[in-house]
């Protein structure tokens, strides 16, 4: 689904920084050579994510789900030289594709790969970070959140990726008629009316790409 017109969001892309042509060239290969390209969070949701990144100074991140290295190379670019990124995921072979794509680029020293899942990991890590993307295992959405809400940094983001599901969220919308798609509906409206209704957080869902949650806590 097509939240926004194309020539709007194309105008919006044309006149908004982006990301470089490294980015570009993981963007490329992963569209032509890739299943599962549709995972790229796309230039827009880029160029915003790195509008977030610069607007709090954020120096460290941690990211759930990294495919072959797009977002994390987009947000590597939007912090400072000393910045780190921290990005977790199960699959070897798209992590082995994203590390040889982060070599070529001035940023990529920044980036940090963690092999295992998030669940098991983040218990892990040492708090806090500035800023948490959220894009893996739907299923584990809502747990995402709430491992990592407590490693926030007093101005701390977590960014949630596609919230709308192609607008099968919807409380009216008809599910797929794929069993597994249907569970992944289920498990984005558990999270986003948890956020909704978690008094301790401060949510906005945004219909960016296939939706974004932007969550601070109170």
């Amino acid at each position: 689904m097509q939240m926004i017109d194309k020539n709007i969001e194309d105008y919006c892309i044309a006149k908004s920084n982006l990301p470089s042509v490294d980015c570009d060239r993981i963007e490329e290969y992963t569209r032509a050579h890739v299943h599962g390209a549709r995972m790229l969070i796309g230039k827009m949701e880029a160029s915003f994510i790195g509008f977030l990144l610069r607007s709090i100074g954020a120096k460290r991140v941690l990211e759930l789900g990294t495919f072959t290295g797009y977002s994390a190379l987009t947000m590597a670019e939007n912090l400072p030289d000393d910045g780190e990124i921290l990005t977790v995921d199960i699959n070897e072979a798209t992590v082995l594709l994203a590390k040889e794509f982060w070599k070529q680029s001035s940023h990529g020293y920044k980036i940090t790969s963690l092999m295992g899942s998030g669940l098991d990991i983040i218990p892990t890590l040492k708090a806090p970070f500035d800023f948490v993307f959220i894009d893996a295992d739907k299923r584990n959405y809502i747990n995402y959140l709430k491992l990592t809400a407590p490693l926030l940094s007093p101005t701390g983001i977590i960014v949630i990726d596609n919230v709308l599901w192609d607008g099968k969220v919807l409380p009216d919308a008809d599910l797929d008629v794929s069993e597994h798609r249907d569970r992944n509906t289920e498990f984005i409206r558990l999270v986003n009316d948890y956020i909704a209704n978690e008094p301790s957080l401060y949510g906005t869902l945004l219909p960016i790409r296939d939706g974004i949650f932007l969550v601070r806590k109170y």
